[in-house]
């Protein structure tokens, strides 16, 4: 089994990638409607006054209203091409490029199932889902296949198999599997859900949530892939995606997770449903379709996508280790903790009052956080040292504009993480506009006591 999923040129049905593109395609519209429809364009980005950059990414800004509403129907179109196969390459690249850029406007928005949709929409670029079951083929502009190269589902598969080893790795801590944090702070809090709050308030539950949740992460790949397991696996991915969906507010996710895993399946078992479905019947009886030739492999071709496919697989193996290279806790002062796949693992809250100082007076001030930031990136940025930093510089640039003389900006953060005593994140008598963003360690972040 192992050999055959690291095969790249190894022909294989196509059916059940196109069953992944309709089901991420719909899933996208889904989302995408769901951001226009409450109106979060205005809220997250048109409203704020300062958005949060990632490292390197400084240059990317908002765009004007109208743009930006256009942005977001674009990303929505785009995900109608994918789902229906239309236009599909297109379709591809404007997904990923547009949800990617609207992604990298404020780091405070982070999740990591955003980075997963843009992992996969940018690896859908390359992958020939629209060549079976779609607009292009009906059109006449794209071949019918119903065969593709091996790798084209096993990098689909591998990218999902990352985002659940590396999620159940994390879980091996202390905080997790001995003292069932945070869960143990946030099941009790939904004991008024219904039926499930009755078991949400048991005190062993917590326990039970946090070590089925670390095997279910690190195994539930192997399961699916292993075809007697693989009815029972489904089952507890719908079931986990149900109750982490009621337990915590993640839109689509859950959703986007149970369709993504039917990936699994055996080809037959995507097949029949598509020669099933009328659509599916129709092409079964196109010439096009009757005798298709099998997938040859092109040595030269063959070789630049062995080389691409084992850098990519490198990197999605080795970056989320990147926090080794740093010291203390990587909860406490989140080196490294972005882009790991480490979902939930923590109860983490801050309290954080800036001071802004006249050097040519001596004066000093409180600022009021609310002038400045929405709640969420409050909040988000208060425990985040890279965010305050950010926000220190941010406010040295507004006082400096409104006549204060050389202004110094110093912070007092008080963090608790995992309902312990809160602590000191940074010293407080720091001058942060001195201080430059790096991928260096944050000297200037204390280190956290136990």
């Amino acid at each position: 089994m192992f050999n055959r999923f690291i095969s790249i040129d190894r022909p294989t049905c196509i059916f059940p990638i196109v069953t992944f593109r309709v089901v991420f395609g719909l899933m996208m519209i889904v989302s995408t409607g769901r951001f226009l429809y409450l109106d979060w364009v205005k809220a997250h980005y048109l409203d704020a006054k300062l958005n949060f950059k990632y490292f390197g990414f400084e240059w990317i800004k908002v765009l004007p209203d109208y743009w930006m509403y256009g942005l977001h129907y674009l990303m929505l179109l785009a995900a109608f091409g994918i789902m229906l196969g239309a236009f599909y390459q297109l379709c591809t690249v404007l997904f990923f490029l547009s949800f990617t850029y609207i992604q990298l406007i404020d780091i405070t928005y982070y999740l990591n199932h955003y980075y997963f949709v843009s992992l996969v929409a940018f690896l859908m670029i390359f992958v020939p889902a629209h060549a079976y079951a779609s607009v292009d083929v009906l059109r006449g502009v794209v071949k019918p296949q119903r065969e593709v190269p091996s790798w084209t589902i096993n990098i689909l598969k591998f990218q999902i198999g990352v985002v659940y080893v590396f999620a159940g790795l994390a879980k091996i801590n202390y905080d997790w599997l001995v003292l069932a944090l945070p869960l143990k702070i946030w099941l009790p809090a939904a004991d008024k859900i219904p039926v499930f709050g009755l078991v949400f308030k048991q005190p062993i539950s917590a326990y039970l949530f946090c070590w089925g949740g670390m095997m279910y992460d690190v195994f539930i790949v192997f399961l699916l892939m292993y075809k007697p397991t693989r009815v029972f696996a489904y089952i507890m991915v719908v079931v986990f995606h149900v109750l982490v969906g009621i337990l915590f507010q993640i839109g689509v996710f859950p959703m986007v997770m149970i369709g993504a895993t039917l990936i699994f399946f055996s080809n037959s078992w995507h097949g029949r449903f598509w020669e099933r479905f009328p659509w599916g019947l129709q092409m079964r009886n196109d010439e096009r379709y009757i005798a298709l030739p099998k997938y040859k492999s092109n040595p030269i071709v063959l070789r630049l996508t062995r080389s691409l496919l084992l850098v990519y697989v490198i990197f999605q193996l080795l970056f989320p280790w990147r926090y080794l290279l740093y010291d203390g806790d990587v909860f406490w002062n989140e080196e490294g903790y972005r882009f790991s796949w480490r979902v939930m693992l923590m109860e983490k809250a801050a309290t954080a009052t800036f001071y802004v100082k006249d050097t040519h007076t001596g004066r000093e001030g409180v600022v009021n956080n609310t002038d400045f930031l929405c709640t969420h990136q409050e909040k988000q940025m208060a425990m985040q040292p890279d965010l305050i930093l950010q926000y220190a510089h941010y406010l040295r640039d507004y006082y400096q504009k409104i006549g204060v003389k050389n202004p110094s900006v110093r912070a007092e953060i008080y963090v608790t993480l995992n309902a312990r005593p809160s602590q000191l994140l940074i010293n407080p008598n720091i001058d942060l506009t001195q201080l430059k963003d790096t991928w260096a360690p944050k000297q200037w972040v204390l280190a956290y006591e136990k």
